[in-house]
């Protein structure tokens, strides 16, 4: 349940994908994207085996590119999914996270995500450093 093998797209002479599918006779069950870089999402798409293979997107990618897919792609079998916040159900399961955390049931240090703090009128900035990947949360004070 660890990393067996090291793949660096520097070193090889060939995309990533084709490479991975030798090393484990036609492709891995699940592959994970967390870069928040379309080409690197087809390339963990196209790494997994055809007929079960299962890609997971984590997080929010940064720009409105579209996903480099062909819809013909997605029928012989391999799936595409995302995950944010752990799959966390915000509508649902916040209420009950919320009322956990009041009565001290779940101690979550929430000011550990708070990564800035600025004026309201550093609301572009603010933006300019969370696009950036620079801050995680930032709180305006008005």
């Amino acid at each position: 349940m660890g990393i067996t093998d090291f793949i660096s797209p520097k070193a090889c002479g060939k995309p990533v994908h084709e490479v991975i599918k030798e090393l484990t006779d036609g492709g891995v069950d699940y592959s994970f994207e967390c870069s928040g870089n379309v080409d690197v999402l087809r390339e963990a798409f196209v790494s997994t085996h055809d007929g079960w293979g299962l890609t997971v997107v984590l997080g929010i990618h940064p720009t409105p590119r579209m996903m480099p897919l062909h819809p013909m792609e997605l029928f012989d079998g391999r799936r595409i999914t995302g995950c944010t916040f752990g799959d966390f159900k915000g509508k649902s399961q916040l209420p009950l996270l919320v009322d956990q955390c009041m009565q001290g049931e779940v101690k979550i240090n929430f000011d550990g995500f708070i990564t800035h703090e600025m004026p309201f009128s550093e609301i572009n900035e603010a933006f300019r450093l969370l696009e950036e990947g620079k801050s995680l949360r930032c709180v305006l004070r008005l």
